[in-house]
């Protein structure tokens, strides 16, 4: 029997962490490949440390990596487009700055022994770019229908983000929350701890910054979930003064739990950024989220996870599984067969097509979430579109 009162936490990391300075670099480059050629092939990581950029992978497209060898001129666009990232995220300090950090491109092509397995031919569907497993989850909880101490995270820096960029120079980029929510009855009903680090300027006190920060989460939290009992953590250590790449080293897709559901869900273990979408650890995630969040918005249930599974050279997925938790109203195994088809049988070139992936979408996704957000006039975030609704009616 599930408990339905206990606390449980998620965390957020902002733009500026040193970790999603490499993720938004590597989705850089995967919009710049997919702008050029939507049937771009890119695997790219980025290493990023004090005043140094690194970038590493495999890739292939038309006028990008052509006969061994790259196009002319893009070698400069690429560090010319990765600058501009790191720029726009706000990194001028002595430490990492947007336009003097050393920058190193070991991108290279694809391999063969990969791309006779994942291409389309005459005689068999697209393959997936490799095995694995991914997963989709929604929950009722809060209206984008998303784990409620992951979402506040990410509101939480987001909204501290649009300050620093509206220009208030206390903040600086680098910043950390982490939310606790008591849940009973299995809804959260208060915060039992926040806790916010935030890079600042020089000669701030703590004081200084919870007088930025609680007016912040006091704002973005439901009414009656801050009380006298909820315990506050910000800028615990004191000082934070040195922060992104020059304080950490940064890597692309170390936050993935940040980056999909808070811990509140299963993850198949692969990153997203970097990724071109033939890759499934990204697209397939991409296609189980969309599809839960069309069960729960039909109100076929409260929770809905759903696994689907990949093997490398084969379009067909493995498996489908879905669990209600407990909280349906409509037989699991009926949305095991009847999902799949909604979206094409959900092999890697059905799911591109669905949702519209071969397009430069990537970058603005590598911070606050993947998902949990709205879906975009120009495609952006249609995995969270819910226009699957009617037909999920249907079969109830």
């Amino acid at each position: 029997m599930s408990r339905t009162s206990f606390y449980f936490t998620s965390e957020s990391v902002s733009e500026g962490h040193p970790d999603k300075v490499a993720d938004r670099i590597s989705d850089t480059v995967v919009d710049l490949f997919l702008a050029k050629d939507p049937e771009a092939r890119v695997a790219c990581e980025t290493l990023t440390t004090t005043n140094r950029v690194v970038l590493a992978g495999e890739i292939r497209g038309k006028g990008i990596w052509e006969n061994n060898t790259w196009a002319p001129g893009i070698k400069d666009e690429i560090e010319s487009a990765v600058r501009a990232a790191v720029k726009d995220i706000g990194y001028e300090q002595s430490g990492f700055h947007w336009n003097t950090f050393e920058f190193a491109n070991h991108l290279h092509g694809q391999s063969a022994d990969i791309a006779v397995g994942v291409d389309s031919t005459d005689t068999k569907d697209e393959g997936a770019g490799d095995q694995g497993i991914m997963f989709g989850y929604a929950s009722n909880e809060t209206p984008e229908l998303m784990p409620a101490t992951l979402q506040y995270s990410h509101n939480i820096l987001r909204r501290l983000a649009e300050l620093r960029h509206g220009g208030d120079k206390r903040l600086e980029p680098d910043a950390k929350s982490q939310v606790t929510l008591l849940y009973e009855d299995g809804k959260p009903v208060r915060a039992s701890s926040i806790v916010v680090s935030t890079q600042h300027a020089a000669g701030l006190t703590q004081g200084d910054i919870a007088a930025i920060v609680k007016p912040v989460v006091a704002d973005v939290l439901p009414e009656g979930f801050i009380t006298n009992e909820t315990v506050w953590h910000i800028n615990p250590t004191g000082i934070f003064e040195i922060g992104g790449p020059d304080g950490d080293a940064g890597l692309t897709g170390r936050k993935i739990i940040v980056d999909t559901y808070g811990g509140a869900a299963p993850h198949g273990g692969g990153a997203f950024s970097g990724k071109d979408p033939t890759k499934v650890d990204r697209s397939a995630a991409y296609a189980a989220r969309y599809l839960a969040k069309n069960v729960v918005a039909a109100g076929l249930a409260d929770r809905c996870t759903i696994q689907l599974s990949y093997a490398i050279g084969v379009a067909k997925p493995q498996s489908v599984h879905v669990d209600l938790h407990g909280t349906g109203s409509i037989d699991e195994a009926v949305l095991e067969r009847e999902l799949p088809a909604m979206i094409g049988g959900a092999t890697p070139r059905a799911i591109r097509q669905h949702l519209a992936l071969n397009k430069p979408i990537y970058a603005r996704t590598t911070a606050y979430g993947h998902f949990g957000r709205e879906a975009e006039a120009d495609g952006g975030f249609s995995w969270e579109r819910t226009d699957l609704v009617e037909q999920l009616k249907a079969l109830a």
